[in-house]
Formats: structure tokens, sequence, C-alpha cells
């Protein structure tokens, strides 16, 4: 299959706000999530790219398919992308299957048929389809909207933050549900949030965009290894790692990370699936040896590879895995110099089972 790719220089102006994203050339393999401030251009560019506002000039192509040249725009029916929108979008008079029937009535039919049973079985909608539409919970809603994206049969699925507006609980299970689905039919998805979680759970790489443009794109190991990545919130630095989940024991789950193991809290995943890992620098601690006597159980051995002075008298620890990942530890000033840290230094990283998230 040939790998798909997005190309272009797309200009946009909507009132005091102006799209110009600089020349850029996207690889569209899992998923590119656009990231930025509100008001940075991240749904702009989407329709921008989607065709759906008539006002976008410059140029955009698909491989060797034209999108935008100049003013001519190819239509957004012929792009061959599937959206789903923040609010779902569905009609609500119409049933779940009468919105995913309506969504697919352009199809011939034999593309449909077979297709639709399958799609609506992995997308965990078949029970709803003689359901109201105005009868459903959020979560069920955008799982109707990713059902109807997916009969479309896209070559690209386009996502606006459509996780903003559930609880906690539904954006656990329609993450999940985004991960499986694009393992599984490998469409390329471009997706919108402004949620650091979201992107260090769901992305390949990410568009950071400023100001109506693409500050640059980056994949998310390169995003995360800046220590002033715009990912970082108000909880600090964070390391994503991933590995393979194992067997529980005590209340407690294997993540292998190459030799290594780290206990974490039952996911909901099925064993030997890959997962990734959140960790809070702060929340790492360091030890020259490794200590026996401790209720922390994650014990990594890990090697220094960088110490970036922080404000405030603090200290970043970059530390590098024999896996080959990477893992920040956030220290004081006085305790870099009691143990004498420095680069090339093998030490063991101290992690609490309960800080770490899926």
């Amino acid at each position: 299959m040939t790998a798909l790719h997005l190309r272009g220089n797309l200009q946009l102006k909507r009132g005091q706000f102006e799209l110009n994203t600089g020349a850029f050339d996207i690889p569209l393999v899992g998923i590119t999530v656009l990231f930025g401030r509100s008001g940075s251009g991240k749904s702009s560019l989407l329709r921008a790219m989607s065709g759906l506002d008539q006002h976008t000039r410059g140029q955009l192509q698909m491989n060797q398919q034209i999108w935008q040249k100049g003013a001519k725009s190819l239509a957004t029916s012929k792009r061959d992308i599937g959206f789903v929108f923040q609010d779902a979008a569905l009609f609500p008079h119409m049933t779940v299957r009468q919105n995913l029937r309506y969504g697919v009535k352009r199809l011939p039919n034999q593309l449909v048929k077979g297709h639709f049973n399958e799609t609506v079985d992995q997308v965990g909608v078949a029970n709803l389809l003689d359901r109201s539409v105005e009868t459903l919970s959020g979560g069920e809603k955008q799982r109707v909207a990713i059902a109807r994206a997916l009969l479309m049969q896209p070559k690209l699925l386009m996502m606006d933050e459509p996780l903003s507006a559930l609880d906690w609980r539904a954006k656990a299970e329609i993450l999940t549900l985004i991960e499986s689905v694009v393992k599984v039919t490998q469409i390329p998805v471009l997706y919108i949030t402004h949620a650091p979680a979201e992107v260090e759970r769901l992305a390949d790489r990410i568009i950071f965009m400023d100001q109506g443009r693409i500050d640059r794109i980056e994949t998310l190991k390169q995003a995360l290894s800046n220590p002033d990545s715009p990912l970082f919130d108000d909880q600090g630095v964070v390391s994503v790692l991933e590995g393979q989940l194992g067997s529980s024991e005590n209340g407690l789950q294997r993540l292998q990370l190459g030799t290594q193991t780290l206990w974490i809290s039952p996911l909901q995943t099925l064993p030997k699936q890959t997962v990734r890992i959140r960790v809070l620098a702060r929340d790492v601690s360091l030890a020259l040896s490794d200590p026996t006597d401790l209720s922390i159980v994650n014990h990594l051995e890990v090697t220094i590879a960088e110490l970036i002075p922080q404000p405030d008298f603090r200290v970043l620890v970059r530390l590098n895995l024999p896996c080959g990942q990477f893992l920040f530890a956030e220290v004081t000033e006085h305790s870099a110099k009691r143990l004498k840290l420095c680069p090339g230094l093998r030490v063991f990283a101290l992690i609490k089972s309960v800080v770490l998230a899926e």
C-alpha cells in the first residue's frame, strides 16, 4: 500500500483571524494530532484541508491528487474523508439506523451491505440501531458518529475534539475505541484536541499550531523530549512509556519495558497488548542503589543522560532505559549535589504504581 502524504500551503481569512500555514508535508500514518491553544487555528486548518470552507486558498494535495490549487477546490465529497465532530452532528429526528443509512446512501449497495454489520459491531452500536438519537448519551452519540464516518470507507478520518463534551468515563471508553479502530482499519486520523493527556495517549505525531501557522511537526517522542514542550501543563513534565501488558498479581499488573517490569494498576485491556503509560516527572525519585526495604515496588535501572536546571532550585533529570525509551525525574538541586548526579551515572528510578495511568 502506498504511504499517504498530505502536502500543501494553505491560507484562509475569517474576520480578524488569518490562517497561513506555511509549507507542510504530513505523513498520514496512525494518528496525527493538531494541538494548540484556543484560537491557534486548529479547526480552521481542518476545515481548510477538508474543503468545507470555500474561502480557502493555496495548495493542497493528497499524494498525486490535487485538493486545492489557488481558489480552485476539489469537492469535499470527492476527497474520501470521514468526519467526527465535537457535537456528533446527528439528525435528532432519526433513529441510529436511519442516521447511519443516510450517511452512506450515495455509496453502491454492494459496498455497504457486509460492511454495515461489521462496522456497527466493531464500534459497539449494534444494540442502538432502533433507538432515537435523542435518547442517546454523549458517548453513545460519538460512537454512532464514528460508525457513520467508518461506513463511508474513507482514506482519512478527521476528528474535531470528539471528547470535549463527554464525562470522564465516556472519554475513557471513546479513547479506547479510537485506538482500536485505528489499529484494525489502518485508516489514518487527523485529530484535534487541546488536552495534553489525549495527545500523549493517542498521537504518533503532532502538528503544533500557533497564531494560524504550523509551528512545527514532531513525533510524540520528539515532542516529549523537550523540557519546555507545550504539552506540559500545570502538572509539569511528563514521560510516556510504551510497554506490553502481562499477567496480574496481588492486585497489580505487569507492564514489560524490554527486560524490565513495571507494576501498574490493572487496565481494561487484554494481556500482550501494547499500551502507553503516563508518568509525571515529579513522581519519580532517584536512588544510587536498589533499595529493598521500601513500599515503592517499581525500581527501574536507568542511566542519567542529562541534567537540566529548572526554576526554584530544581533539576530535571533525563534518564535512558535499556529498552531505548527515556524517563524524566525531577529532584531538588540539593539532592542532585548530594547524590553527585551526573551524565553516565547508573541509578534506580523509583516510581509509585498508583501514579501510573493509562
